[in-house]
């Protein structure tokens, strides 16, 4: 087998929106930083996501310095920064799946301004240092495990030979950006992600413990917002495994550093 590296790094600071590819990248107990670290809530405090509203796919994300700038990709609309420090405010308590926490709202600007690209009234928050998310016992290395906003696993690695075969059988192009991983992984046949249980990349140690259960997400133009059938179409004629299709598999750290693309990926 040829050697493993890091084809790529890819975090998506606000949830469901679009992500930002990275040359190297720290890796925090919650995951890569800044990933998922802030998301849209209802008036409730629940998540929204691409899966009700296609058109988040359409809201570019970039860090510059100590700011985030939101641009509305298909609008006149007028682009929104705010700083990435923790918002002054009291946190409220906000529900991810069947899961709660406390984040911190940011300020009235910023929340009107996605309420108007909503057509709703939402709140972008914040997971602060002191929210912690635990990770699913089940699959969790330890009690203390935590995750950001992600659905459910600090980091998600997929393989670019699994995105090639996806490809071929579905008969067009499927990029790697309707996945949504962390990292994009070379040197390894198709899926062989799923068999990466502990894993070391430049001092940094990830723990393999679930495959990543696939939805109706990966369906949606991340260039247009429209919903297809592809590529969970192709998939299920060869990644379904029970009720559920597989695609990806999820880390958890369990010794923190710093990863740079082309950084070679070993087994421990």
């Amino acid at each position: 087998m040829s050697e493993i590296k890091i084809q790529s790094i890819h975090i998506y600071p606000i949830k469901s929106m679009k992500g930002i590819d990275l040359s190297s990248s720290q890796v925090e107990r919650r995951g890569l930083k800044y990933d998922r670290r802030w998301m849209l809530v209802d008036e409730g405090g629940k998540f929204i996501s691409q899966r009700e509203y296609h058109q988040l796919a359409l809201l570019k994300t970039s860090i510059s310095e100590e700011t985030m700038t939101i641009k509305n990709l298909t609008s006149s609309q007028t682009s929104l920064s705010f700083s990435l420090n923790e918002p002054n405010s009291e946190p409220i308590e906000v529900s991810i799946w069947d899961d709660k926490c406390l984040a911190k709202p940011l300020d009235q600007e910023v929340n009107e301004w996605f309420s108007r690209f909503m057509g709703k009234s939402v709140r972008l928050v914040y997971m602060h240092d002191t929210s912690e998310r635990k990770a699913d016992p089940r699959y969790a290395t330890s009690t203390d495990d935590i995750v950001s906003f992600a659905d459910g696993y600090p980091i998600l690695i997929i393989s670019q030979a699994s995105l090639d075969q996806l490809s071929e059988k579905a008969g067009e192009h499927i990029p790697a950006e309707r996945f949504r991983a962390n990292l994009i992984i070379d040197g390894v046949v198709a899926h062989a992600e799923d068999d990466l249980k502990n894993i070391e990349i430049n001092g940094v140690e990830l723990a393999g413990v679930k495959p990543c259960a696939r939805c109706v997400m990966i369906t949606i133009d991340q260039n247009t917002g429209e919903k297809g059938k592809e590529p969970l179409q192709t998939l299920n004629t060869y990644r379904k495994e029970g009720h559920k299709i597989l695609f990806g598999y999820n880390f958890i750290p369990t010794r923190l550093g710093n990863i740079e693309v082309g950084d070679a990926l070993s087994e421990v």
